[in-house]
């Protein structure tokens, strides 16, 4: 699907895969466990597969739907929440970067390759659906289906989106440094706050030991990511692997830290047993929830820069003319 015709095949795009993955979903279930379709990573058994092949193929029919009545009113909004349903399959996918991390670190489990791969074809699905669902809504509306009809966008909340997630970071990288430091606060156990010799690999300790967390280092790299969006200084930086980091962080730590987030308040009243006795329930609740907002920030921000960023669309462009803004829809 080449971008310069994209909205009119995003919506067979769609179709197409979504009979695909809910083929593979129902040869699964009836073969037993296979394709690498699994809840999260984990073999969850034929009946979710059989529940894969019945949601996704419920998709198909959507998208058979969305290209028979391309004015239907509702069809768009639910074709975004099937984005979001592949977006749950593929979650795991949106944080592989984290593999990176296992060189160092040891006793990790090892990596089932046919799950990651199914996870980014579900990932792959997101986007297609997102694309038929912008294509149709825009279709609807009577608008360029390439840009909704809209000039490109002066930033104005999106600066302070960017802040917003750099203060969420704040608070899980200044206890992580801490501890680091050799300071507990929050941390009742024994041994290294943070940091499991069971399952940090030496070069791990060792930068732990000499007051660096891998982990706060990451959260500073999100900062940073945050700020090239939203900063002058990141206009001048490549915008397909902003936008791509952006997009792709957002989609996985929003979810990421609410569910955090709310197992710190459950394992705080009693309710479930987190496995971290030894951390204080604020230490999830503020720390790592904190994932979550920043998530929420850094899609705002992605958006802002997107939309500030693009070009003027060619397709709205007058009759002979070099130039062209288009007129807000």
């Amino acid at each position: 699907m080449t971008t310069k015709n994209w909205p009119a095949r995003s919506g067979p795009a769609a179709l197409l895969w979504s009979l695909a993955y809910a083929s593979g979903a129902a040869l699964a279930a009836a073969t037993g466990p296979a394709f690498g379709y699994a809840l999260l990573g984990k073999g969850t058994g034929t009946g979710f597969e059989a529940a894969t092949a019945a949601l996704y193929g419920a998709a198909a029919v959507l998208a058979y739907a969305m290209l028979r009545r391309p004015h239907g009113r509702w069809l768009a909004t639910a074709a975004w929440a099937v984005v979001g349903l592949c977006v749950t399959s593929g979650f795991v996918f949106l944080l592989s970067p984290l593999h990176l991390l296992f060189f160092l670190s040891r006793n990790q489990p090892p990596t089932d390759w046919a799950a990651l791969a199914n996870q980014a074809c579900a990932v792959l699905g997101a986007v297609l659906w997102a694309g038929a669902a912008l294509a149709h809504r825009r279709r609807r509306l009577g608008s360029c289906p390439h840009c909704g009809g809209r000039a490109p966008a002066v930033a104005t909340d999106a600066g302070r989106a960017g802040l917003v997630a750099v203060a969420a970071l704040v608070p899980y990288t200044a206890l992580k440094t801490a501890w680091a430091l050799g300071l507990t606060f929050g941390y009742t156990g024994t041994g290294r706050p943070g940091a499991d010799p069971e399952y940090t690999s030496d070069l791990g300790l060792w930068l732990y030991d000499h007051g660096v967390d891998v982990t706060a280092v990451l959260a500073v790299l999100g900062m940073g990511l945050a700020l090239a969006l939203t900063r002058p200084w990141g206009r001048r930086l490549p915008r397909p692997p902003l936008l791509a980091l952006g997009w792709a962080g957002a989609a996985a730590l929003a979810p990421f830290g609410l569910f955090l987030a709310v197992l710190g308040l459950l394992a705080g009243a009693g309710v479930v047993e987190s496995g971290l006795t030894d951390h204080a329930p604020w230490v999830v609740v503020v720390a790592y929830g904190g994932f979550s907002l920043f998530g929420l920030a850094l899609g705002r921000a992605t958006l802002g820069y997107q939309r500030s960023t693009r070009s003027t669309c060619v397709h709205c462009r007058p009759p002979g003319s070099a130039q062209g803004i288009a007129s807000p829809a």
